[in-house]
This record gives C-alpha cells, sequence and structure tokens, in this order.
C-alpha cells in the first residue's frame, strides 16, 4: 500500500468531518421522528376513546383511518432512518480504521526512508545523504557564485580507545563526538558520519579560509573535550582529537567525488604535521 500524501490526508480527513455531521443530523431528524411518532399516536388514542364515546359520523372515521395511516408512515421512516443511521455510523468506523492504517504505513515509510538516509548508531546522515546534498549545494554554487567547503573530520586516537575499552565504549564515543558535531553545524550545514572514525562536514556559504579555518579550530576544540562513559556502573573518562582536511568549491575541486577525495588527502596531510586541520591547496603544494 503506497503511503498517504498530505492531499489525500486532507481530503480524507474532511470526508471523515462530514460524514460525522451527517450522522449527527440524522440522528436530530431521528429524534423529531419518533417524538412526532408518539404525539401523534398519542393523539390517534385520544381520538377512538372520543369517537367510543359515541357515534361518529362517517368523515371523522375517515379522518382518524387517515390520521392512523399517517401515524404508521412516520413510524416506518423512524425505523428506517434507524437503520441509515447504524449503517453511516459503520462506514464512519470503517473511515476511522482506514484512517490509522493509512497513518501507520506513511510513519512506516517515514521511518523506512529516515533508515535508509541515516546511519544506524549516530543517526546523523549517511554517506548516501551527504553526496546527495554535495551535489545539490554545488548546483546552488554554481548558480548563486558561492563557495562551499567539505571538511573531511578522523579522529585521533579513536583506535587506542576502542582496543583499550572495547566496541561498546567505542560506540559510546562515536555518539557523543556525532552530537557535538552536529550541535556545532549551522541549520544549512550538513554533518555525516563517513564510515568509522570519520566524519563529513559541509559547510554551505562557507566564507574565506579565514572563516573555514576558524570552524575547523573549533571542531578540532570541541572533540578534544572529554568523553565521560559509564560502564557497568563506573565512569570512564576517554578523550580523543580530531585531524580534518579542508576542500574549498571550486578551486579544489569542481564534483562532490573530487571534493571529497582532495579534503581526505589534506586530511592525512594534517594528520601527519598534527597541525589539527590543513586546506587540500597547501596539501599538494
Amino acid at each position: 500500500m503506497k503511503p498517504e500524501t498530505k492531499s489525500q490526508a486532507s481530503k480524507r480527513v474532511k470526508a471523515d468531518v462530514s460524514l460525522s455531521k451527517v450522522l449527527d443530523q440524522n440522528e436530530k431528524v431521528q429524534g423529531l421522528v419518533e417524538e412526532a411518532a408518539e404525539d401523534l399516536s398519542a393523539l390517534n388514542n385520544d381520538l377512538r376513546k372520543k369517537v367510543a364515546a359515541s357515534a361518529p359520523p362517517v368523515a371523522v372515521k375517515n379522518a382518524i383511518k387517515k390520521s392512523e395511516a399517517a401515524e404508521d408512515k412516520v413510524v416506518e421512516a423512524g425505523e428506517k432512518l434507524v437503520v441509515v443511521n447504524k449503517d453511516l455510523a459503520g462506514e464512519i468506523d470503517q473511515l476511522h480504521a482506514l484512517h490509522e492504517e493509512l497513518s501507520t504505513t506513511h510513519d512506516q515509510a517515514d521511518t523506512s526512508r529516515h533508515a535508509a538516509l541515516h546511519d544506524v548508531l549516530t543517526d546523523l546522515p549517511n554517506r548516501a545523504l551527504f553526496y546527495d546534498r554535495l551535489e545539490q549545494g554545488i548546483e546552488q554554487a554554481k548558480r548563486h557564485g558561492w563557495t562551499l567547503a567539505v571538511l573531511f573530520v578522523d579522529l585521533d586516537g579513536f583506535k587506542t580507545i576502542n582496543d583499550s575499552y572495547g566496541h561498546d565504549v567505542g560506540d559510546s564515543v562515536l555518539k557523543t563526538i556525532a552530537e557535538r558535531l552536529k550541535q556545532n553545524a549551522r541549520a544549512d550545514d550538513t554533518v555525516s558520519r563517513h564510515g568509522g572514525d570519520e566524519f563529513l562536514y559541509l559547510l554551505m556559504s562557507s566564507g574565506d579560509a579565514v572563516d573555514i579555518a576558524a570552524i575547523a579550530t573549533s571542531i578540532v576544540n570541541l572533540t578534544k573535550d572529554s568523553c565521560d562513559i559509564v560502564v557497568n556502573g563506573k565512569t570512564i573518562r576517554v578523550s580523543v582529537g580530531a585531524s580534518i582536511g579542508i576542500s574549498i568549491f571550486p578551486q579544489d575541486g569542481s564534483t562532490a567525488t573530487a571534493l571529497v577525495k582532495s579534503a581526505d588527502e589534506a586530511m592525512y596531510k594534517a594528520k601527519r604535521e598534527k597541525s589539527g586541520y590543513a586546506f587540500a591547496r597547501s596539501a599538494t603544494s
């Protein structure tokens, strides 16, 4: 079953509300019909008593017969209206059930879509989503004459933590660093887990090299802050660092693949020189 669109959901809600109003109106009419039937029945009973007390003319007898026939029709109409209201109530129940089914399907589709585009451990955008946003960013940069930057972030000392304390502690460190990177990102930027202990950072409208360097420095500093990890009721305090390679569009690459490759190469230069960060231009000079 295809997920319900917003337009379909809006139309369904309107139809549901409309049916509910019709049912409410029908129930009011049913009450009026039943009330009229009771009044007519009481009137006919009263007439019969009066007629029984004296010999009525033929015209009165005919009027009573017509009144009784009218009473029968009103009662019959009330009974049919009860059936119609029950059927209508059943239709509304079915609509509610369908609504719940469609809502569940829609939620499941959203969940599946999110899972396909986000990292399981950190919930950051995964590599596929990052490349998609980077390609869109490049197109925007071309149209508007913007610059954008790709930062390739590799954690220093993570392997030692993983080997010393185990993968559970290592995973907790990755989640902590991922949350810090996400909190540090601007609204238009994208932070992604590239794999292992590597992250990619897309800076839209990045400004000049000084601005980019300032952001890279802040990322290095926030990764250095200690991570307090609770294991078996005890707190373990560990720290990592970061080496960052920076590539800038368009001078360091005109495609998403080229920009990530240039940033990756610059990251290794930063790691070798223990400089915190390095630009792709200096990495190739």
